[in-house]
């Protein structure tokens, strides 16, 4: 068979791997609560919190859709047009245009121009969460971390890049299936890596003091029978007022985090309701979950730029004669850009049944639905979201369970439970 041809059966074993690994890995049996407990939790929401969230949500979304907008138009233009191939060739052209100046220093380019172009909006949400007081750093705070996080990007993307054409230099027939190989195996890596390497770069973490809210959640974690390497507590007060916890890293690199503001701002058992959430992320693998389906994904989509960008018509647009140039990298990033707008809806209701898991198990094992709905209502005054968002903006890309339909969930638990 022809590479082609290895490719579309390569193509076609890896959806079907991910459609498995989608239907077995994540809940899908557990509807969310009925929209008539929905609309009683909303009602007992009091007015005010209400109208705020709308309202610092609204505000928010001028600059969201503009950046997605001016990102899609940009990605296109330079995707679809010789001008992306044009600006490769400049960059790489000081250093003689050789292969590896124009891989890496012009696929950068062509990554950050779009990051460039939408900056303002960046500075537009700043600007709309210091009004409603959810940011807690200067200007020159916020510009260190952009710079920062650009910083990080450009180390990621240059080995990348460099690793994916010189690949592609290598086996200049095959190289859709070392680049799918080698996409899932950094999805893995990345996994465990970025706790450790990058997540310290933005904040300073420390083990939580020893005190009964420490002991309260190390009982609990072993009692749920989940391993927990450290339950750590991120500076996140320096940044912003929002509260929050999450766990992550796979193995020797899982730990739980919390927010130092969750712990000024909460409960000890409302902390405790927040920890059990995060969990049952543990308990249920769900960081593996999020690892398998993101290498699964990530190798589909290799194969599949492969596939598409033989396409000549589509080549021609672009002003290049083969998908496999650096010269053409930026019509794989337009390629990318649309397909992940295309995914976002799938991505995000495979995150909200995962989290309504988390949720699920929050509740079991607490046994306190009571503490676990006022955790709710904190969580939604404090960081100002909208307890009830428009439908539309929920499926395409909510990647939580909105309030109303956790405080439903937990009035459900209580009456089936007794409590």
């Amino acid at each position: 068979m022809t590479p082609r041809a290895w490719a579309l059966l390569t193509l076609g074993g890896l959806v079907v791997a991910l459609l498995v690994a989608v239907a077995l890995l994540v809940p899908w049996s557990r509807p969310p609560a009925p929209r008539a407990d929905q609309l009683a939790a909303l009602r007992d929401l009091p007015a005010e919190q209400v109208s705020r969230g709308r309202a610092f949500h609204g505000a928010l979304r001028p600059a969201a859709w503009s950046a997605l907008a001016v990102g899609l138009v940009v990605a296109v233009l330079l995707g679809l047009t010789p001008l992306g191939g044009r600006l490769v060739e400049l960059v790489g052209r000081p250093f003689g245009g050789h292969w590896i100046a124009q891989a890496v220093l012009g696929g950068l380019a062509v990554m950050f121009l779009a990051d460039l172009l939408t900056l303002p909006f960046a500075a537009w949400r700043r600007t709309v969460l210091v009004r409603y007081g959810l940011s807690t750093q200067s200007w020159g705070g916020w510009a260190v971390d952009l710079l920062k996080s650009y910083a990080v990007s450009a180390v990621i993307g240059a080995l990348v890049l460099l690793g994916f054409y010189t690949v592609v230099r290598l086996a200049p027939r095959w190289w859709w299936a070392f680049g799918a190989a080698g996409a899932a195996a950094l999805v893995v890596v990345l996994s465990f890596v970025l706790p450790v390497l990058v997540e310290p770069v933005f904040n300073r973490f420390t083990p939580m003091e020893p005190g009964p809210l420490r002991s309260e959640l190390t009982a609990m974690a072993a009692r749920d029978g989940v391993p927990v390497r450290d339950v750590l507590v991120a500076d996140a007060s320096r940044r912003t007022s929002a509260v929050n916890a999450y766990v992550s890293g796979l193995g020797p690199t899982r730990r739980v985090v919390v927010y130092d503001t969750l712990l000024r701002e909460a409960e000890p058992a409302e902390v405790t309701s927040v920890v059990a959430h995060e969990l049952g992320h543990a308990k249920d693998r769900d960081v593996w979950t999020g690892t398998v389906l993101g290498a699964l994904g990530a190798a589909a989509a290799v194969v599949a730029l492969y596939l598409i960008g033989s396409w000549t018509p589509l080549l021609r647009l672009a002003g290049v004669d083969s998908i496999a140039q650096p010269r053409a990298f930026p019509l794989l990033i337009a390629l990318v850009t649309v397909a992940g707008l295309l995914a976002t809806p799938a991505q995000a209701l495979v995150s909200r049944r995962i989290e309504a898991r988390a949720d699920a198990h929050a509740l079991a094992l607490t046994g306190d639905p009571a503490t676990f709905e006022a955790m709710q209502r904190r969580l939604a005054g404090v960081n100002l979201a909208d307890p009830d968002p428009p439908r539309w903006e929920r499926l395409w890309s909510a990647t939580h369970p909105s309030t109303v339909e956790r405080m439903a969930a937990a009035r459900a638990y209580a009456r089936e439970s007794g409590r």
